[in-house]
């Protein structure tokens, strides 16, 4: 059974509250409400706005940035803290349990693929997908993968024949707090 979410953004606005004085404010307060409305499901407020335009920024080219760097937003620093290690990009406290599966669930696709026919007979397809996903601890890291592998939320074409296209975007999935599942994708 997953916690309410009012029990997980108290748990949240009472980290920022208690962390000690930040360095660099401005980044890690944004990274803290992407976190939290990422998990709320994006409501509507204006930090979630402001919170959810940054993931966009994040994804849109170039270059491809992680949509939420965990990273910044310092959760803890007492007896839950992991230990820091320099240039370290995770979250600073455990978040292997299941009510942080909404982190590793946030997938990020930078498509550049294109297929088109050679002659008469040969159907080709180029370019590359990479896919980023965040691991047990918010961890980041990129990996190809196939056309299979994208969502078919995405709009990248799947046709049945050869037929001529090219496709460049960036798609970015995730399930929120309680499951629901949630979508951008950026053409470029």
């Amino acid at each position: 059974m997953k916690p309410p979410i009012t029990s997980l953004a108290t748990l949240g606005l009472a980290l920022l509250v208690s962390a000690p004085e930040p360095v660099a404010a401005q980044s890690y307060q944004v990274d803290c409400a992407i976190l939290l409305c990422l998990a709320g499901g994006w409501p509507a407020s204006a930090p979630c706005v402001h919170a959810r335009g940054v993931f966009i920024r994040r994804i849109t080219p170039w270059p491809v940035e992680p949509p939420l760097q965990i990273w910044n937003c310092p959760m803890g620093g007492g007896p839950g803290a992991l230990p820091s290690l320099p240039g370290s990009q995770r979250a600073d406290i455990d978040i292997s349990a299941p009510a942080f599966d909404f982190v590793r669930s946030l997938r990020v696709y930078q498509i550049d693929h294109w297929q088109f026919m050679n002659g008469d007979t040969d159907c080709l397809h180029a370019g590359s997908i990479r896919r980023g996903d965040y691991g047990t601890q918010g961890e980041f890291r990129w990996a190809y993968v196939t056309p299979a592998a994208v969502p078919l939320a995405s709009g990248l074409p799947r046709p049945v024949d050869c037929e001529t296209f090219a496709w460049r975007s960036v798609f970015v999935d995730w399930r929120d707090h309680e499951d629901n599942y949630g979508f951008e994708e950026v053409r470029y």
